[in-house]
């Protein structure tokens, strides 16, 4: 059995151990160490994750997609879909919503 990633730093890649979900950290939240897990299963350093097990399922997490926790804390950016939903604390993790550019005149 993989051990729990260590606290997330930005740059960190992290890989699910139930699908083929992979992320980057682009923000991490200061001071405290949030639960990542991906299809319920705690997520693990990339460099240390076991093959992902194909599943055939459509994908829940899709690439290119930042996701981020419900305090805005925690952002990851998907570099590998899979069939998992990212969670945070045990709080499903939301699709970051672009930002208006500004009107041109």
């Amino acid at each position: 059995m993989t051990s729990p990633a260590p606290t997330p730093r930005p740059g960190d890649q992290l890989a699910s151990t139930v699908c083929t979900t992979r992320v980057v950290v682009v923000r991490a939240p200061a001071g405290r160490q949030p639960a990542l897990t991906c299809g319920g299963a705690p997520m693990v350093p990339a460099a240390t994750a076991p093959p992902a097990p194909a599943t055939g399922a459509d994908p829940v997490t899709l690439l290119g997609k930042r996701y981020v926790d419900a305090e805005g804390a925690l952002e990851l950016l998907c570099t590998s879909p899979g069939a998992g939903e990212l969670a945070c604390d045990g709080v499903p993790m939301t699709i970051k919503a672009a930002k208006p550019l500004p009107a041109s005149d």
